[in-house]
């Protein structure tokens, strides 16, 4: 049967390299011109826009998927929406109940949970966004994370227009980012930050000139002594 949904697929405008080696559910749809790679699985009723190219490796499950998507190698979505221009990938994972926007970008290791990802929000790597909303525009530094988890309930992030987040921050949930503003590298924000706003929460930096010499002279003078 999956085999002749690969047939199918293909007599109707749709490039499968390697049909063989797909898994493509009966109750899936793509359109025209779309490109499906070589190990790719298509599950449930998912759907696929024009244009949308589908890496090798990824998984997906009962989701919608725009035009001109791409979907890079090694990437797991289910139960969510990617809309037209969006580039996924490699290795990031859509879970369920989370609406991409148009042109969105999502990087290599990155989780999104349960989240809606306005126009043009660029999250480039190694982040976890979930239960979140995030406004149009807005960019997401290495190594952020969503905490929405306070070991009993889920809360969520909200963040506006045009936000920039520094690498390495930490968003304690419930928490609101309005438009416009900016989160230095390395915070932990626990309290709402106003629009057009700098926000860092880290300790200071201390810097004690000469103090690596003088502990490689202690120890040297101990292991001669």
């Amino acid at each position: 049967m999956r085999a002749a949904t690969a047939n199918r697929l293909m007599a109707a405008g749709v490039t499968i390299f390697r049909p063989d080696t797909c898994v493509i559910d009966a109750d899936v749809e793509v359109a025209a011109d779309a490109v499906i790679e070589p190990f790719v699985q298509l599950l449930r009723r998912t759907r696929i826009g024009a244009e949308t190219v589908v890496r090798s490796f990824s998984v997906i499950e009962n989701c919608t998927i725009g035009e001109r998507v791409i979907i890079r190698q090694s990437c797991v979505l289910a139960d969510s929406s990617v809309a037209g221009g969006a580039d996924i990938g490699p290795f990031a994972r859509i879970r369920p109940g989370s609406e991409i926007g148009e042109d969105v970008h999502i990087g290599n290791f990155v989780e999104v949970k349960k989240s809606k990802l306005h126009t043009g929000v660029k999250a480039g790597h190694l982040a976890y966004l979930g239960d979140a909303e995030i406004g149009a525009g807005t960019n997401i530094g290495a190594g952020v994370i969503t905490c929405n988890y306070d070991g009993v309930h889920k809360h969520v992030t909200r963040i506006g227009e045009g936000v920039f987040v520094g690498s390495d921050s930490t968003l304690v949930a419930p928490i609101a980012i309005e438009d416009g503003a900016y989160i230095g590298a390395g915070s932990c924000i626990t309290k709402d930050v106003p629009a057009g706003a700098l926000a860092v929460g880290r300790g200071r930096q201390v810097t004690k000139e000469g103090w690596a010499e003088s502990r490689r002279a202690r120890r040297k003078a101990q292991e001669q002594g």
